[in-house]
């Protein structure tokens, strides 16, 4: 990997960016607290493990002190889906890496622009929208700010081709193409739910056999979290299902809580 690459959060996407990168090169993982880091190392071990990688799991430094991330040449952003959280992290990180450092944000439905801004530098800036598993899904969205570099291109791609992953280069809209197209199918599912009392597992059951997907589209929210899960229906316009927010407001998120549509 010819860039120094950190990440900073501690959730499923960066635990599964650090583990799919680790087998590439050194990554540092930069989480907010010693619990968060613990976390962070198990699942990243976990994580390994269960690929089968012949990858030493001290590829993957896990940090509390942003200073940490001061060598890194490209640094990826990914923490909650908001505007002013990531905004705010994004402009702590420009004030400690190089000038020569890019920023990325793992953002999937928010405006790149907004966020490049916010970065303090929108030429050195990109929008890597990474799919969850991120070991198992190959699809990365590139979303690039208008002012962003030749070399800000060059190296943004040459990241995903570093890691095996596919980029396609999107237009910065809400959603970008995979959320914008799925997310009006995925409430339509709850809404069913919800008009007919269908149990969640039939309807998962049909479109998994009549349409063969490889998920349900219920057990396809529980995996996002229908925290995240509302947060992108809002970015993107699309009115989030009553259902839906009583889960979330329950605390019922999906697989991380344990409840969600099903239970686990």
């Amino acid at each position: 990997m010819s860039d120094r690459l950190a990440i900073a959060g501690s959730g499923a996407i960066a635990c599964g960016m650090a583990a799919t990168a680790a087998r590439h090169g050194a990554v540092l993982l930069l989480a907010r607290s010693e619990s968060s880091a613990d976390r962070a190392r198990a699942t990243v071990e976990k994580t390994l493990s269960r690929l089968g990688a012949d990858v030493d799991p001290e590829h993957v430094q896990v940090v509390t002190d942003p200073a940490a991330l001061s060598q890194a040449t490209f640094v990826v952003e990914a923490v909650v889906e908001d505007l002013a959280v990531k905004s705010r992290l994004l402009a702590e990180l420009d004030g400690i890496v190089d000038a020569e450092a890019i920023l990325a944000s793992t953002t999937s439905s928010l405006s790149v622009e907004s966020l490049a801004e916010a970065s303090g530098r929108p030429e050195r800036f990109v929008g890597l929208h990474v799919f969850n598993p991120v070991t198992k899904m190959r699809l990365i969205e590139l979303i690039f700010p208008a002012a962003a570099s030749a070399d800000t291109r060059r190296r943004a791609l040459a990241l995903c081709e570093t890691i095996e992953k596919e980029p396609v280069e999107v237009p910065d809209v809400p959603g970008f193409v995979v959320n914008r197209l799925l997310f009006p199918y995925l409430f339509n599912a709850v809404r069913l739910v919800e008009e007919t009392g269908m149990d969640p597992a039939d309807v998962d059951t049909c479109m998994r056999l009549g349409a063969g997907h490889p998920m349900g589209p219920l057990a396809l929210l529980d995996l996002v979290g229908l925290d995240v899960s509302s947060a992108i229906g809002e970015a993107i316009g699309e009115t989030v299902p009553a259902r839906l927010r009583e889960l979330a407001a329950e605390g019922a998120l999906g697989r991380k809580s344990g409840r969600g549509f099903h239970t686990y």
